[in-house]
Formats: structure tokens, sequence, C-alpha cells
């Protein structure tokens, strides 16, 4: 199955994950240093639900940000 959004087509999206470490300025440290860079994927809240969908109740696959939008007529 894949992550992708039945609505609006929301996808996942790649990014990076960054490691830091050390003490803040503000609380008296030398500041953060970044000391590792990784490939990530950020994934879309996909939730299963039943939907009206051509005047048939269907299990579709959407994010959230549609279902509070109210794009998704339930039965």
């Amino acid at each position: 199955m894949s992550n992708v959004c039945a609505i609006c087509g929301k996808r996942p999206h790649s990014g990076n994950k960054i490691s830091r470490r050390g003490l803040a300025k503000k609380k008296g440290g030398v500041g953060k240093r970044i000391t590792g860079v990784s490939k990530r994927t950020f994934l879309p809240n996909l939730q299963k639900v039943r939907a009206v969908i051509d005047g048939k109740v269907k299990t579709i696959r959407v994010c959230t940000k549609c279902i509070r939008s109210g794009k998704v007529i339930k039965p």
C-alpha cells in the first residue's frame, strides 16, 4: 500500500536528520555543533476512513488535513 492521500495526493518527502551536541550559548555553553547529517523521510499522517465516493461507501487512506478540512464525506 502506497503512502499517498486519496484526496490531495500528499506523499512522502525526503529531508535531512541533523544530529547536534553541546550546550546552547544562551545556557552558558559554546554553542550547538552539528555532528552528523543523514537522510530521512517525512511521511504523511494517513488514516483509513470510510467515505462516500460516487454514491458508494469505500475505505480510503486520507491525510488528517483533508479529514479536518471537511473534504471527506463520511457515511
